[in-house]
This record gives C-alpha cells, structure tokens and sequence, in this order.
C-alpha cells in the first residue's frame, strides 16, 4: 500500500516537474518560491494590522512570527528528521529537472508550504471578521502557489507539499484563536478612545 502511494507521488511530481515544464513557468515558480519575492506582501498585511488595530498590531505581528517559527521548526527539526525522505533533486533515480539548488535536508514535510499555508489561515482568522472570507480567497491561493512552485522546480513531492499545507492549516488555526485571544485581552485592559 505505502509502496504504492510513494508510486503515485513520483508520477505526480513528473507531470509537474517535466510534464508542465513551459518557459514562462521557469522563470516564475524560482521566483515564487523565493521568501525574499514576497517582502512587500509583508508590509502591506503589517500597514493594514497597525490600520485597524494601532499599536495592538504589534502583537498580532508577534503571533504571525511565532506561526511561521512553529511551522519551520516542527516542518524542519521534527518531521522532517524522523522521515528522511530525499528530496526529488537529491535522488538519482527520480532525474527530477532541478531549476535552483537542491538545497540541504529531507523532503517531507515542505517547510515552504507548511510556513506559508500557516500565515494564510493565521492572518485570514485575526484579520477584521468582515474580512476573513476576501483575505483567505487571495492567502490560500498565494500559498498554494509557492507549495506547487516548490513541486516544479524539483525540491519537493507532491505528498510533501500536501502535508506541509495539513501542517500549516492547524499550526495557523491554533496560533489564530491564541492570537484573537490576545487581542480580546488587549482590547480589554486598553480599549481605544
């Protein structure tokens, strides 16, 4: 069965690795997949934090920060060593089309997609109620963008994506009621004038 699953994911990253290899996508997915591309996403989501909530958007910050930390070190430091599964770029066998470096450690879970699909459902639950359903339609999108960026360029399965994005739901969901938690407290003991 589990043989047959790890059959399943090696065909699907081969039609995604060099079945949908096109030259507009190699330019692209290497630059979604960059953390660095996506700077000024993050200075806008922290312009409108400290738009609605003042100087209480630091703490909002804050728990964003302590999401991605979570995500990364329990993706990275946990998961990943107790699977030990090579990443595509890595294993001879798969003759995965490497589009950036291969980089170092194992494949599962995706730390890319568990971090970014942990700061989507994050900031799409402690953005204004009204909000949450216009935030989350162009968050899960953009994450699943960068998870599927990390399949093309050959540093991930399928199965490894798909995980890290399970992962970073339910990190993001817990960080979220901790985070509106704290601004419930906050607006509490300092409510604004």
């Amino acid at each position: 069965m589990i043989e047959a699953l790890v059959d399943i994911d090696q065909q699907l990253f081969h039609i995604v690795n060099e079945g949908m290899a096109n030259p507009v996508l190699d330019v692209l997915c290497p630059i979604f997949r960059n953390k660095l591309t996506w700077i000024p996403a993050y200075v806008v989501v922290a312009y409108f934090f400290y738009r609605w909530y003042g100087i209480k958007a630091l703490a909002l910050l804050a728990m964003a920060g302590i999401t991605i930390a979570l995500s990364d070190q329990i993706s990275a430091t946990f998961i990943k060593q107790h699977f030990h599964r090579l990443r595509p770029c890595n294993n001879v066998l798969m003759q995965a089309r490497g589009l950036v470096p291969c980089g170092g450690g194992y494949s599962f879970v995706s730390s890319h997609a568990a971090n970014h699909f942990a700061l989507a459902m994050y900031i799409s639950l402690v953005v204004p109620v009204h909000l949450h359903k216009k935030w989350a339609a162009f968050l899960f999108p953009w994450a699943a963008i960068i998870a599927f960026s990390q399949v093309y360029v050959g540093v991930h399965y399928p199965a490894d994506v798909t995980a890290g994005a399970i992962l970073g739901i339910l990190i993001g969901l817990v960080t979220a009621m901790a985070g509106n938690k704290l601004m419930q407290y906050l607006n509490e003991r300092y409510p604004s004038r």
